[in-house]
């Protein structure tokens, strides 16, 4: 690569080089898209975007395994996408920020064009 000619100018490169994700912002937002990549989790948050619900009442509701969606809700719990509460011995899971529900209307706009 170093004997590549660049086709960029000067002024280009170094903005590039200055607003490229890198570090721990790219590993989070990588992490944070991966988010998007199943199909479960998907259904879970599609879901939980019209309602809080807990694990019984996800897996009845979508088809799906406790064992799975408790797995799937932990994740989205480590990435900071679902938040729950408890009442009881019940615990209701809901998507911590509307924006996740954003990002999915958004995905699905896109497809459709």
């Amino acid at each position: 690569m170093e004997n590549a000619v660049l086709l960029l100018d000067k002024k280009t490169k170094e903005i590039i080089d200055d607003y490229s994700l890198k570090g721990e912002v790219l590993n989070e937002l990588s992490e944070f898209f991966s988010l998007f990549s199943d199909k479960t989790r998907l259904k879970i948050l599609s879901a939980l975007a019209i309602s809080d619900m807990c694990v019984t009442d996800i897996s009845s509701v979508l088809g799906i395994n406790q064992t799975t969606v408790s797995h799937q809700l932990r994740f989205m719990r480590n990435i900071g996408a679902v938040s729950c509460v408890r009442d009881g011995k019940i615990i209701y899971y809901s998507l911590k920020d509307d924006l996740i529900n954003d990002i999915l209307i958004k995905g699905v706009e896109f497809l459709s064009r």
